[in-house]
């Protein structure tokens, strides 16, 4: 299989269910974003704590199916799509961390060790990434799972970050205003 066909070389690519596009147009935004963020959380692996690694690793594999999901304008019963269970399994990391860490009463600055700053990072992606899911969702019918999932996985990153950094010995710091 060749890795390049030429297909797009007019500024048009296929969706998944092969009907094409202009490369700018907003569903190619949204589920690109999601692919930067996927490559971003690519290189924040390995954190040095396994089961941050394993629960980025799970992530990732669902930023697959968020992509599948909005690059699919008309889904059939057996094309991957985004389900509420993927959020839930998200809360459900994000409440086990949360223990872990100390009450946040104010803003801190995105940082810290390599790891942590980079989940800082991907969590900024994520925004940025469900901004276009919303942008998307203005002008076509899309799966609400979707835009929900990528706001509980920004959630996710910060307290992601905040843990690798406290494990790591990095303090946390806060804005002077």
């Amino acid at each position: 299989m060749k890795i390049y066909t030429g297909r797009g070389d007019e500024g048009m690519t296929d969706l998944r269910d092969m009907s094409r596009v202009s490369k700018t147009s907003a569903r190619i935004e949204a589920y690109g974003t999601v692919d930067e963020l996927n490559a971003l959380l690519g290189t924040v692996r390995p954190t040095g704590h396994d089961d941050v690694d394993d629960h980025l690793e799970t992530v990732q594999n669902h930023l697959h199916v968020v992509q599948a999901d909005l690059a699919n304008p008309n889904p059939d019963d057996d094309d991957p799509v985004v389900e509420s269970g993927h959020t839930n399994q998200l809360e459900a990391l994000i409440d086990s961390y949360d223990d872990e860490l100390d009450p946040l009463e104010q803003f801190i600055l995105p940082g810290g060790a390599d790891s942590g700053a980079s989940l800082h990072h991907a969590r900024t992606v994520c925004r940025r990434a469900e901004r276009r899911a919303v942008a998307l969702a203005a002008e076509e019918t899309i799966n609400d799972d979707a835009v929900e999932y990528l706001n509980r996985l920004s959630d996710a990153l910060f307290v992601l970050a905040r843990v690798v950094n406290k494990r790591d010995g990095v303090r946390e710091e806060n804005p002077e205003y």
